[in-house]
């Protein structure tokens, strides 16, 4: 009996689902089953690195899948669970982890602060960290603050911190700046130091100082809105009338 020959289009098929039931290799041949077991572990790294549970983590990517990750697509998990906290013990327990990873990272920003100080004393002694136009240095280092200088605290585009500014300027207080939203830029203080009308020489002399705040403010721990006035009492900072 002569054998039948398949048909070009049956051994093309044939081979098509032979292919399909085969593991799919990646470059480095491993089958690509082995993906998820990947980004589950990735998954809990990133659970572990906020402090949550690894169904809390992948609650949070669902729900930065919805209209919170569009109106808020950078928006933080301890924040995203919070606001989208189904219970007041959810809300309570990401509130309380939030707290704690603030104040951990406001420590690390001080300490590289101070290292960054410290460096630039050390390899700039005469350069200084921020200059008005056209005035000459306009930096001078921040007073320890068992001096009893007052420290005011202010932002950008705050009409209330520029007229608190010039008040204590103008009843010739000695007192150091510190600009809360500079971003670390120099450029920004001296626009807004300039603006407002900052005389250069009580900078130069070292009666008002111009600083990034790079993390104090919110280090303080104190309550209210910003313009703040600030002194060192006793060991504590508190607000000043």
């Amino acid at each position: 009996m002569t054998p039948r020959r398949i048909a070009p289009a049956l051994l093309l098929l044939l081979a098509s689902s032979l292919a399909q039931g085969a593991p799919t290799l990646s470059s480095d041949h491993r089958p690509s089953r082995e993906r998820p077991v990947a980004i589950e572990r990735a998954d809990e790294q990133h659970a572990r690195d906020w402090g949550l549970k690894l169904e809390e983590w992948t609650r949070y990517r669902d729900l930065m899948l919805g209209p919170l990750g569009v109106y808020s697509p950078h928006i933080d998990p301890l924040t995203a669970l919070g606001i989208e906290a189904r219970t007041d013990q959810e809300r309570q327990r990401y509130a309380q982890l939030q707290v704690a990873a603030e104040a951990q990272r406001v420590e690390k920003l001080l300490a590289y602060q101070r290292a960054y100080d410290d460096a630039w004393q050390r390899l700039h002694t005469d350069m200084p960290r921020v200059i008005l136009p056209d005035t000459g240095p306009a930096f001078s280092p921040v007073v320890p603050a068992t001096s009893g200088r007052l420290a005011l605290f202010v932002e950008d585009a705050c009409p209330a911190c520029d007229q608190t500014a010039l008040k204590l300027q103008a009843a010739g207080r000695a007192f150091d700046i510190y600009v809360v939203d500079s971003g670390a830029d120099d450029v920004r203080i001296r626009a807004w130091a300039q603006r407002i009308g900052i005389e250069p020489a009580k900078v130069r002399n070292g009666q008002v100082t111009l600083n990034h705040d790079a993390g104090r403010w919110v280090s303080l721990g104190l309550s209210g809105d910003l313009p703040a006035v600030v002194r060192q009492v006793g060991g504590q900072w508190q607000r000043q009338p």
